[in-house]
């Protein structure tokens, strides 16, 4: 039996299933189409603060015709969540300060958006920061401040804090087009992710067809989707392996309502390929990271 390493290529990005299959050689070449709207974005982080305690903390961004703006929840109570609104006629606060208490600790917020640029998303990619303190230490630092700035405007300690991002949720409306960026490891680089839904001929009949691409290659091809709607397969990406899991069983019998789920999931060579069944380990600390799209179908 070949060994995992064995199987690799030189390529970034292959398909692998259990017998090390080869890459495909096609490329992804964009259509012209105008990709869905990502209407939210659900960021969860892990940060283990000098102090040695662990926390999680969800930022999410979220857009629609008639607000903008974020929310940040430290911990797992909801009720701790603050809101951040920066486009509403009534109330617009593009930078400030704000304290609460969640996981018995202190929580400080520091954000400026007053010059934020967006792409398509409600999720602005620079002259941003939002910055949260933890009983005086640094919890997370997002935007384009740096560590030295941090340290001398609000005067808190970066020594030793650490924070990683594990978990990404996006939401899309729009066609069965989907587009985005994800970042696999905290080394790696981040990878254009292209997600089609579209129809094929095969011999006088037109079938559904999902094709999945990372950075114009096409990694994932799943023919007659209709009856093939809930699935995985395997990549390799920057070393690492990723199951895909796609459920488009909405989008077929319950296309009023239903939305449909893709999923990217970096997992460990000795983990089950089946990453449903979790399994938790004690002895060390597993550094996973996952994306999650849902996809509502409105035309």
């Amino acid at each position: 039996m070949r060994d995992i390493g064995s199987c690799v290529s030189e390529q970034v990005v292959k398909i692998s299933d259990s017998s090390c299959s080869n890459p495909t050689n096609q490329t992804c070449r964009p259509p012209k189409f105008i990709p869905s709207i990502q209407n939210a974005v659900t960021c969860l982080y892990k940060t283990k603060l000098s102090t040695q305690k662990q926390l999680h903390i969800t930022v999410t961004w979220c857009k629609n015709p008639l607000d903008q703006g974020l929310s940040i929840t430290v911990g797992d109570d909801p009720s701790s969540t603050f809101k951040i609104n920066t486009n509403s006629r009534i109330f617009r606060k593009k930078k400030g300060t704000r304290m609460f208490e969640s996981c018995n600790s202190k929580i400080d917020v520091f954000w400026d958006l007053s010059n934020a640029r967006y792409d398509s998303g409600p999720e602005p990619i620079d002259g941003f920061y939002v910055v949260i303190v933890v009983d005086s230490k640094l919890g997370l630092l997002l935007g384009d401040i740096d560590e030295e700035t941090v340290t001398k405007k609000f005067k808190t300690s970066i020594s030793f804090t650490q924070f990683s991002l594990i978990s990404r949720r996006e939401h899309f409306s729009g066609n069965t087009h989907y587009s985005t960026k994800a970042q696999f490891c905290d080394t790696g680089e981040a990878h254009e992710i292209l997600i089609r839904c579209g129809g094929e001929d095969e011999s006088g009949f037109k079938y559904p067809v999902l094709s999945v691409c990372i950075d114009q290659k096409k990694v994932i091809r799943v023919k007659r989707l209709q009856w093939n709607f809930r699935g995985n397969q395997t990549i390799f990406v920057d070393g690492l392996l990723v199951d895909m899991m796609w459920d488009v069983h909405d989008w077929f019998f319950k296309p009023a309502t239903g939305f449909a789920v893709f999923m990217f999931r970096t997992r460990s060579v000795l983990d089950s390929r089946l990453w449903l069944e979790e399994k938790v380990h004690k002895e060390q600390e597993r550094v996973e990271f996952s994306l999650l799209i849902y996809a509502c179908k409105n035309q």
